[in-house]
């Protein structure tokens, strides 16, 4: 029977407790949400939301094309100056996901013979970019740069070092200096993903690679995200001019994707601007996850201290995870549920994103909930 492996796939997913479902949410949820990843509550404020009604109104519902061809319009070349702006880079290129943006930024920039390396904490989606490329990958350990150091005087030839600023499962942020310094070393450049960093990170929220001093050099390529501080959906590339027209020329999930939607180009170039105006946002949203952490810390769960926005508390089981997460949307609170395999060390999560609008009482209600529920 066609497919017929599917039923024996599907059966291993329910014996492990790894069953995904989807549950689409009412446009006036009562739940407090701590599962997005709406750090600066940007996503519904009224000038993004607006920013979003007057670029559709304007450019109509869809980009219509390819970037290359019709899909690129004067909000997209607008958004994308003012972004490598902000982020003190010298282009941008913006695409219809942070996902294409990362198989793009990987496959575009490891070409036959490179080398890539790659932290073993990396997001999907970078993982993904090192399967297309082709290049070969190594992966290294996580968070560590004497093993890229080794792993790059391996080889000789192009080399790319690829990783996440700050990453998603426990929020810890990677060894941005000490990676630049390996890749200097060996003549590498250096490709990182601030999905978690932008708006959180450096000065008011300019993003972790501003914050270390890698803005603007001329070895060093950032992905970001649109649709996490930004509050909208998309993604860019930033880095040297010469990197984005090569990406321009290269980078298949440009050259054949439809152009980000009108709607979304307009609501994330509203937030960037916002943000510009109130650059105490990036600020609060780590001190709401410094609180989160503290005070589930002293309830006496096992909490990893974030680095940005992200506060991962560790469940016993991925059966025991799912029924946390449930226990707690029960009670009035989303949370995320991280599993294997979304989760490369095996150990299954809650994963509490910060927003910078939660009040003192949405953070102790949030904490006793999850207190009370924990199995």
């Amino acid at each position: 029977m066609a497919f017929g492996w599917i039923d024996e796939e599907a059966d291993r997913r329910r014996r492990a407790g790894l069953v995904r479902t989807l549950r689409p949410r009412p446009a006036d949820s009562p739940l407090l949400d701590l599962a997005s990843n709406d750090y600066l509550g940007l996503a519904r404020h009224p000038e993004v939301t607006e920013g979003a009604v007057r670029a559709a109104r304007t450019w109509g519902a869809g980009a219509t094309g390819s970037r290359l061809v019709t899909g690129s319009t004067a909000l997209h070349a607008e958004l994308e100056r003012e972004l490598a702006d902000f982020c003190g880079f010298e282009a941008a290129l913006v695409f219809s996901s942070g996902y294409a943006a990362n198989l793009a930024a990987v496959t575009a920039l490891a070409p036959h013979g490179s080398l890539i390396v790659s932290d073993a904490g990396n997001h999907a989606s970078l993982i993904d970019g090192c399967r297309l490329a082709r290049g070969t990958t190594q992966v290294v350990g996580h968070a560590d740069p004497d093993a890229v150091r080794k792993t790059l005087r391996t080889h000789e030839g192009a080399a790319v070092v690829v990783s996440d600023t700050v990453f998603s499962v426990d929020g810890d942020a990677a060894p941005l200096a000490a990676l630049a310094e390996a890749c200097r070393d060996s003549g590498a450049g250096l490709v990182v993903d601030d999905a978690h960093g932008l708006g959180v990170l450096g000065d008011g929220g300019r993003g972790a690679p501003h914050a270390v001093g890698l803005a603007g050099a001329d070895d060093v390529v950032v992905t970001v995200t649109l649709s996490k501080s930004l509050g909208s959906q998309g993604g860019a590339v930033l880095g040297p001019a010469r990197v984005i027209d090569h990406l321009v020329n290269a980078a298949r999930t440009f050259i054949f994707d439809t152009g980000l939607a009108p709607a979304a180009t307009g609501a994330a170039l509203a937030a960037l601007r916002l943000l510009r105006r109130e650059p105490e946002r990036a600020e609060q949203a780590r001190a709401v996850a410094a609180e989160l952490h503290a005070r589930l810390t002293t309830a006496g769960l096992q909490a990893v201290r974030p680095d940005a926005a992200v506060v991962s508390v560790r469940a016993p089981s991925p059966e025991a995870a799912v029924g946390w997460a449930a226990d707690c949307r029960t009670a009035g609170l989303t949370v995320g549920c991280f599993r294997p395999p979304s989760v490369p060390d095996g150990i299954s999560r809650l994963r509490l994103t910060a927003r910078a609008d939660l009040s003192a009482g949405q953070i102790e209600r949030a904490v006793r909930v999850i207190e009370e529920t924990r199995p």
